[in-house]
């Protein structure tokens, strides 16, 4: 067990309690037809989980002032298609798990508030304290910042859990802890590559953390 002087898990979305990765990479293929960069064939997905978000723009051919409008563009999609995806299996469970355990639960993501709302809608998930959207791909430093004041916490009081590379940049700008876990976006290489604070290959790893008495 992990003993944790933690108040607060702070979830992001994609890939970490949603099961979104194969919608979003059909989805990916679709903008690039729209938006002429390169699309990902089945054999470059694998490769593709091994880089961080900046190569992977890069590797797609895509310039950087054009992800804002990419993305927004990618948001409308999802949202077309939001009532196939998933939770992450077992995810609604260990998450319900960890509130009765004391923590407060949140979710900072990338994806719209109104996707994440319509999703935990559909599934009954009404553990999670808070939302928080952020609209710049790399943008979740900010929105961390932001909740740390209207909450008053400290970073020692906030674990973030997710699954990409950007995360861990993320936690790092902004002092608080990382959980990676590696049934995501990014593979468990790329990701202990960065040494985050701690690495689950299971969702139920999650159960590992205890609040410190």
């Amino acid at each position: 067990m992990i003993s944790s002087s933690a108040k607060v898990l702070l979830f992001d979305f994609d890939g970490t309690v949603a099961d979104t990765r194969a919608i979003a990479f059909h989805i990916l293929n679709e903008l690039s037809e729209e938006f002429h960069f390169r699309p990902l064939s089945e054999e470059e997905i694998y490769a593709a989980r091994n880089m961080t978000t900046q190569k992977l723009i890069a590797h797609l051919g895509i310039r950087r002032w054009r992800v804002p409008k990419i993305a927004r563009r990618g948001l409308v999609k999802f949202h077309e298609c939001i009532h196939q995806v998933e939770p992450i299996l077992n995810m609604p469970v260990i998450l319900q798990q960890l509130q009765e355990r004391g923590f407060r639960l949140g979710i900072l993501t990338s994806n719209s508030q109104a996707n994440v709302i319509t999703f935990l809608k559909h599934h009954q998930i009404t553990c999670f304290e808070f939302l928080r959207s952020s609209s710049k791909l790399f943008g979740k430093s900010g929105e961390i910042r932001r909740l740390m004041k209207e909450h008053q916490l400290q970073p020692e009081d906030i674990i973030y859990i997710g699954d990409e590379t950007r995360d861990i940049d993320a936690t790092r700008a902004t002092a608080i802890r990382m959980a990676a876990v590696t049934w995501g976006y990014n593979s468990a290489d790329v990701l202990r590559s960065m040494n985050p604070n701690f690495l689950f290959d299971r969702p139920e790893e999650l159960l590992s953390f205890t609040l410190r008495k």
